[in-house]
């Protein structure tokens, strides 16, 4: 899928909205499919705008990009310790570089941040 035109990027923003509004498009791997295809496309062309001329550095450290999906979900870290399981104060002390990542909570940086396993594994 590709968006050439403003009119096509608000059309399928608007389809992609009231597709993921309810949530019960996780449910149906089609739509899901859909719906992964559809961002991707939006995504494309909102950098095509070059809306962000400023390019933002890649975090380095696994805390500072683990800092960066929270605040890309716009996640409080609470509420990010829940969706990885794992103890707020555990989460705090790894984001600090306190406490190093287990194999376990790398999964779950790869499954629900989705953190490449090459930048868990050099970094970790």
């Amino acid at each position: 899928m590709s968006i050439n035109s403003l009119q096509e990027y608000r059309d399928t923003f608007r389809q992609f909205d009231e597709l993921t509004a309810t949530g019960t498009y996780e449910q149906d791997p089609v739509l899901v499919e859909k719906a992964r295809v559809m961002a991707q496309a939006l995504s494309d062309y909102e950098d095509k705008l070059e809306l962000m001329p400023i390019p933002l550095a890649k975090p380095t450290t696994l805390p500072a990009m683990i800092e960066l999906k929270r605040q890309q979900r716009q996640l409080k870290q609470k509420d990010l310790a829940q969706l990885l399981e794992v103890p707020a104060g555990r989460l705090s002390q790894i984001l600090s570089g306190k406490r190093r990542v287990t194999m376990d909570l790398a999964k779950k940086l790869y499954e629900r941040l989705d953190i490449s396993p090459e930048f868990i594994l050099k970094t970790a």
